[in-house]
């Protein structure tokens, strides 16, 4: 996957709602014009990864319907 030099504003990261409330599994995504960035929450300086949004729409896809668990 090429790197992406895509600024991300701290205020367009949301928390995912099927994350747990523990702070053990905690994953934030941001939607840009380009697709979704990934991150850590607990370690949001240590970098993240960006997706197209087409890739991002399968993801989720393959998530709901219990193909990937």
């Amino acid at each position: 996957m090429p790197r992406t030099n895509i600024e991300v504003p701290e205020s367009a990261w949301f928390t995912s709602s099927y994350s747990g409330g523990n702070e053990t599994e905690c994953v934030e995504t941001a939607f840009t014009a380009a697709g979704t960035s990934v991150r850590d929450s607990k370690r949001p300086r240590e970098g993240q990864f960006h997706v197209r949004s087409a890739a991002w729409t399968d993801f989720v896809e393959s998530v709901r319907v219990g193909r990937l668990s």
